[in-house]
């Protein structure tokens, strides 16, 4: 049996990012993450960890980078 032939990659480009589909899914995705990270964040700051400004400072960092993301791609 003869294997179909399909055009190389770069030549089937497809925006995922123009299916509305594919944007409610990252945008729910997105705002999942950020929930999960406020509440470790809040979590932290309950906490006497010895590293815990450390990771409270890193996960604040990611929630903003996911906030830009939803921003520049018009999902918020």
């Amino acid at each position: 049996m003869e294997k179909p032939q399909f055009p190389p990659p770069e030549q089937r480009s497809v925006k995922l990012d123009q299916h509305d589909s594919v944007r409610s899914h990252v945008q729910q995705q997105i705002c999942d993450e950020v929930q999960r990270l406020e509440r470790r964040i809040e979590t932290l700051r309950l906490t006497k960890a010895p590293h815990a400004a450390i990771m409270i400072s890193t996960y604040e960092r990611m929630i903003c980078r996911k906030k830009g993301f939803l921003q520049n791609w018009n999902l918020q």
